[in-house]
């Protein structure tokens, strides 16, 4: 079942998107890209009911999410809100995901609570920061659901659990092939496993598909400052630095045939990419 958001519109004091369109694959991991402040967490809020867009509609298997219960328990969004009482134990949690969801994959949450050291009889608000985030991941990692959105994941989180998260994620997706969306401005770490990214920016989608394919899209040109001056001279220049006589110029979309011997064209990695598309003033998200 795929998830489809159409014709979707949402503004606070200002516009956060207009006329926004995406259609989610099932049993695809991908990355939602953005700078703070453009718009994730609100899209995430949109598809999985917890706030309602001024215009448009999100589809899953063609039926209209908001307040569709069937829909819904389909959808799983783990965010920075705190939605559980902080006296609920963890165990006690998913228990309680276990009863609103029909299921919950109990094997695999003890599994992962001994991989990440969690005591699962603690109260949440005796967990820090990282723990909290750990405790939380885990129910969106091993609830049924078919969508799944984790806004943030690794708040608080270490680099040895970060890793750890990472290959908790792949082997809950081995397990069960499911969609999986990873909200984050944070792309380095993550580049590795994902399948497809969608690039948000003041508003609007403006790159989206495999991964391989989005960074593709920009190429790295230096050489001489005249040579890569002529070559880039009708392309579009993302950014561009100088050097004495030598040029360093991010190019989207590279069409040039003939590349001259002096100059030099470099691929570059999904963070990379990721920057000079959206290289601009930050947005505040209200």
């Amino acid at each position: 079942m795929s998830l489809q958001i159409k014709h979707l519109n949402k503004k606070y004091k200002k516009p956060v998107f207009t006329d926004l369109n995406l259609e989610l694959v099932p049993q695809t991991i991908y990355g939602l890209l953005g700078r703070n402040g453009v718009g994730k967490s609100t899209l995430l809020n949109i598809i999985s009911n917890r706030i309602f867009a001024n215009s448009g509609e999100v589809l899953l298997d063609g039926q209209i999410v908001k307040n569709n219960d069937l829909a819904l328990s389909q959808i799983f969004l783990m965010s920075e809100d705190n939605l559980y009482p902080q006296s609920t134990k963890v165990k006690d949690l998913w228990k309680m995901s276990a009863s609103f969801y029909g299921q919950f994959d109990w094997d695999l949450a003890q599994d992962f609570a001994q991989q990440f050291d969690l005591d699962t009889s603690k109260k949440l608000r005796s967990l820090s920061t990282g723990y909290r985030t750990i405790a939380k991941m885990l129910t969106a990692l091993c609830v049924p659901c078919e969508y799944i959105f984790l806004d943030e994941p690794i708040l608080g989180l270490d680099a040895a659990n970060r890793e750890t998260f990472y290959q908790a994620l792949l082997k809950a997706y081995a397990h069960q092939p499911r969609t999986f969306v990873i909200a984050t401005h944070i792309i380095e770490e993550i580049e590795q496993i994902l399948e497809k990214a969608i690039i948000l920016n003041h508003g609007r989608i403006i790159s989206q598909g495999d991964v391989e394919e989005i960074t593709a899209s920009v190429k790295l040109v230096q050489g001489p400052k005249a040579a890569v001056t002529a070559l880039v001279s009708d392309q579009q220049i993302l950014e561009s630095k100088e050097f004495g006589n030598m040029m360093t110029v991010y190019v989207h979309n590279l069409t040039a045939k003939k590349i001259p011997s002096e100059i030099e064209i470099k691929n570059v990695d999904l963070q990379t990419c990721f920057i000079r598309l959206t290289k601009g003033e930050e947005v505040n998200e209200s």
